[in-house]
């Protein structure tokens, strides 16, 4: 019978059956940080069980951590996210786990490091406790977060009890319009399906708009496609991820990697296949979106106006935002501009959002930081020159961690401010009690933080600076 990726990979990791829809299923890789991670340990520990194969943990630090520079962990803070690292490292030590600290060239977010050094593969099987473990889909990869008690269980078993999906095709064809990116692609599809609309489903981007994103790209596509609920994303491996995974530290090599590319080219649905549901794209109707709203479902295009409220949620977002419906978009004032974060700080990312900063300034009042994702990507961005440009512009170059994305470190937008910000989530308190949170493309983000408002890129594109 014809399969989809999704159902050739679960079969491929099935321990055993345990009813109709839960199956015990093998874990080739997990992934740690030290917010999800110290409970897991201490119910290991509490069980007097051991990790049961420890070469196939990763743990990085990246949560709670300060983006400013220090030197040693007394400098931190906050005694909370201070004793978090330090457990992690007590517990990576304990158990023979390699961890990316804070003083590790590799340090950097968990969904950077991961795929810049080599560590998901095509066919793989990655748990990880963060919801933005999807990922790792740009690589054909079936990857998903996994909570506390899971964490626990992985390790000490190499396994989970896993909840079979049904899989959904999201089609999407036609050459990019000028302006927009996969961030805008992801919030197109985010606000087409609704916040819940993919919940259950496993989502397969094909078509030849995804043939021709590069593999970052393909990264930020999956990565938001969780705010849809989406338990995992999916694209089918092809030589632009082979090519990008050759000497990459941890990635095949030799007679391995021989091998393992004629596995991975079989990696792919089957053109019979039934999915469950087809969501089909047409790129030309899409534009710079920003999201208007509280939820990353509530966007629009930055030409377009705040729409009429559709019920109380849409309301009360529009009260939390402190907008109206019809206002224009692009009237929208910011305090702040954050380029970073798992979804956006990648060196693409980066590359992107300098070319719209190179020669100009940040506006009056907007205070504008870039958090790049890797120390290892703020080594290129440097070599490259665009933490000059960055500096020039008003920007904070800043050290890697997931910063504003979240009010967990030094990084907190106060009450009221708003933030035009590159990351996946704009939930109510995300980036800071009372924060208010626009979702954009990084290239976006720098043309509000240049003009002071919400502005469409394109025409900072045509214009000469």
């Amino acid at each position: 019978m014809p399969r989809t990726l999704y159902e050739k990979l679960v079969d491929q990791h099935v321990v055993a059956t345990i009813d109709d829809s839960h199956v015990l299923l093998y874990v080739d890789f997990h992934v740690m940080n030290e917010y999800t991670s110290p409970q897991a340990f201490a119910g290991l520990h509490s069980a007097h069980r051991p990790v049961r194969r420890p070469r196939a943990h990763l743990a990085v630090v990246d949560h709670v951590n300060p983006t400013r520079p220090i030197t040693d962990l007394s400098q931190i803070e906050d005694a909370g996210g201070r004793l978090q690292i330090e457990t992690l490292s007590a517990n990576c030590a304990r158990h023979g786990i390699q961890l990316f600290d804070l003083f590790d060239p590799r340090q950097g977010i968990e969904h950077v490091v991961v795929p810049e050094n080599g560590f998901a593969w095509p066919g793989m099987v990655i748990a990880c406790g963060d919801s933005h473990t999807t990922t790792y889909g740009a690589f054909g990869a079936l990857a998903f977060g996994i909570g506390t008690s899971e964490i626990e269980h992985v390790l000490a078993t190499q396994t989970l009890v896993y909840k079979v999906l049904k899989p959904m095709q999201v089609r999407i064809d036609g050459a990019l319009p000028t302006g927009t990116s996969a961030k805008d692609i992801v919030m197109a599809f985010v606000e087409r399906v609704g916040a819940a609309g993919a919940s259950g489903f496993a989502v397969e981007f094909t078509g030849t708009t995804i043939d021709a994103l590069s593999v970052e790209a393909r990264m930020t596509l999956c990565n938001m496609a969780v705010e849809a609920g989406a338990r995992a994303a999916l694209i089918a491996p092809d030589q632009k991820v082979f090519d990008d995974l050759a000497g990459r530290p941890q990635a095949p090599k030799g007679a391995a990697l021989a091998d393992a590319l004629r596995d991975w080219q079989d990696l792919r649905s089957d053109p019979d296949a039934a999915f469950a549901r087809v969501v089909e794209i047409d790129t030309r109707a899409i534009a710079p979106l920003v999201t208007w709203g509280t939820s990353p479902d509530q966007s629009a295009p930055i030409t377009a106006r705040i729409p009429a409220p559709q019920g109380a949620g849409d309301q009360r977002a529009l009260d939390y935002m402190g907008l109206d419906a019809g206002q224009p978009l692009d009237s929208i004032a910011i305090d702040r501009a954050f380029i970073g974060s798992c979804t956006n700080a990648r060196i693409e990312d980066l590359r992107r959002a300098a070319a719209i900063l190179d020669g100009r300034t940040v506006a009056d009042g907007v205070t504008a930081i870039v958090v790049p994702g890797s120390k290892q990507v703020r080594a290129m961005a440097e070599a490259e020159g665009l933490d000059a440009i960055f500096k020039a512009a008003g920007f904070d170059w800043r050290g890697a961690g997931c910063s504003m994305c979240l009010a967990m470190n030094d990084d907190v937008a106060a009450s009221g401010e708003r933030c035009a910000s590159s990351t996946n989530r704009n939930f109510e308190g995300r980036q800071g009690r009372g924060a208010r949170t626009h979702l954009m493309s990084p290239e976006m983000v720098a043309a509000a933080a240049v003009t002071g408002t919400l502005t469409d890129v394109r025409t900072l594109m045509k214009a000469t600076p």
